[in-house]
């Protein structure tokens, strides 16, 4: 794939147009290449995935692992998609609602997001996806952070804003809000 060099404004449009064997996101018109994610990265995405596919098995919530875009609901007022300028892959995205699915991926916020961070994402993860996120009323989203063995779990509060994160490491076990009865062995995550 050869991206174009000048400064210029991304869109859906051309996110559609790359191959599909590099992992792109466009923030704000900016885009961001993704380089290959570590091993513990993979490890830590499967069993994140493996416990909740298997919560999720006959129930009409679906999870999804990266690669796979979202194209949250940022951009109100535009009416083509091909417009818009926020383009995500989140780790992992958990969607109820079976309307927000098509064959591209998620188009709409979806009800849960995981990120794992890298050296080369924290940054973007804690901040700018971060921002994104609570505006798109994302209702539960949490940045895993390998290194350190921490979860931080951030949930939409009635103002429409994310709360103090509740904080856990590799010896305990966090229950998701956005369902009742799943609860996820951060000692299996982080083995």
């Amino acid at each position: 794939m050869s991206l174009p060099k000048e400064d210029r404004i991304y869109t859906y449009a051309d996110y559609l147009s790359w191959n599909d064997d590099v992992r792109i996101e466009i923030i704000d018109g900016t885009l961001y290449l993704q380089a290959a994610p570590s091993r513990v990265h993979q490890e830590i995405l499967s069993e994140l995935h493996r416990q909740i596919a298997n919560f999720l098995v006959g129930k009409e919530c679906k999870v999804y692992p990266a690669p796979f875009h979202v194209l949250l609901d940022l951009e109100e007022e535009i009416d083509d998609d091909k417009e818009r300028k926020n383009v995500f892959e989140p780790d992992i995205s958990i969607i109820c609602d079976q309307s927000k699915l098509n064959d591209h991926g998620c188009k709409g916020s979806p009800d849960m997001i995981i990120e794992i961070t890298s050296p080369s994402t924290a940054r973007k993860d804690k901040i700018e996806k971060f921002n994104k996120y609570e505006k798109a009323k994302v209702k539960e989203y949490w940045i895993v952070e390998p290194q350190e063995k921490i979860v931080s779990v951030f949930t939409l509060q009635k103002n429409q804003r994310y709360g103090r994160p509740d904080l856990y490491t590799d010896e305990d076990k966090v229950e998701v809000s956005i369902f009742k009865d799943l609860t996820i062995d951060l000692s299996l995550v982080f083995s």
